[in-house]
């Protein structure tokens, strides 16, 4: 496994790590957990989730899972995303977040969280009431990195710059969609993170399994994929994202490997990067992208897959999840 610094901290990150927001949906507690046994056993180190992830049962299972293991792992978790009906339980309050944080400590059996992730902006609560209850989070000992996601680029910036001015501890890490069907975050996020030393952490980054080449046509849902087990998945249907599919499918034919494996090893290439979350519903999936922290692209490849995708850099991101 290879290993990186996470953006301009000290701290160093598996290139692949495992995204959980299956676990207690569409993989069960026992599968969850052999998969976050295997991705331990295989050299992952970071294991990505959020607090409303399955109705809280992703911390659950994984805090179950690392019972032992617990320093075997960078564990990051993300709040400010809708978990109630209340006024207060969304947002980055510090109501809010210090509640959601104890939550996931209980939830997850640690007295610390390696990341703590602002989950989306909250347009509601002034920067600084954030920003300081986040530096207070890490001066109690709870909370050793904090990072942001679904941020735009200003309100990304806008943060640093008040962390700056004020002395708080800072983003070290930026959550976005991120892949060969969303080049997006290459117009302003990605030249933003290399100035200001963000590590990038992409999610979607098979958008959602597109990428794997699975979906043939718009028609098409193979029985177990995502789009028959969350049919409401079939909305990031276009079809110049199925078009693309089989277009990295063919190229990773020619390379003798899988599109999956091709598409994560190309973003492990692009820069700010820092290591790339992937789900898992069984270990065999686990297993087949474990390959891409070990393949090497080589430049023509690289020029290819930049070719065939060029145009996702422009138009709608993917995904992004946003307080409404």
């Amino acid at each position: 496994m290879k290993f990186y610094r996470l953006g301009g901290s000290g701290l160093k990150v598996s290139a692949l790590g495992l995204g959980t927001n299956a676990f207690g949906g569409r993989a069960d507690e026992a599968t969850s957990i052999r998969i976050i046994h295997h991705a331990l056993d295989s050299g992952i180190t970071f294991i990505d989730t959020a607090n409303i992830y399955t109705g809280s049962e992703s911390e659950r299972i994984i805090g179950k899972a690392l019972e032992g293991r617990r320093d075997q792992v960078v564990l990051a978790t993300k709040a400010g995303l809708v978990q109630g009906e209340g006024p207060n339980d969304r947002g980055s309050s510090r109501y809010h977040l210090q509640r959601e944080l104890e939550s996931s400590l209980r939830r997850l059996k640690t007295d610390y969280v390696d990341l703590y992730q602002i989950h989306t902006f909250d347009p509601d609560t002034p920067l600084e009431e954030t920003l300081r209850t986040l530096d207070d989070m890490v001066r109690s000992g709870k909370v050793r990195y904090i990072g942001a996601s679904n941020y735009a680029a200003w309100e990304l910036m806008k943060a640093l710059g008040i962390s700056e001015r004020l002395g708080l501890n800072r983003f070290v890490s930026f959550q976005t969609s991120y892949s060969l069907a969303d080049r997006t975050p290459e117009l302003e996020t990605i030249p933003l993170a290399l100035d200001q030393g963000l590590g990038i952490i992409p999610y979607y980054p098979l958008a959602g399994g597109i990428l794997t080449g699975k979906y043939a046509t718009l028609d098409t849902t193979p029985e177990g994929s995502r789009a028959v087990t969350d049919p409401k998945f079939k909305r990031f249907f276009n079809p110049s994202r199925i078009a693309l599919g089989q277009q990295v499918s063919r190229l990773a034919n020619e390379a003798g490997c899988s599109a999956s494996v091709l598409s994560l090893a190309w973003l492990m290439h692009q820069p700010a990067v820092s290591t790339v979350i992937v789900g898992a519903t069984k270990v065999e999936q686990l297993e087949e992208n474990l390959k891409s922290a070990s393949y090497d692209l080589d430049e023509t490849q690289l020029q290819e897959l930049d070719r065939i995708s060029r145009d996702c850099r422009y138009g709608e991101p993917f995904a992004v999840f946003r307080l409404t």
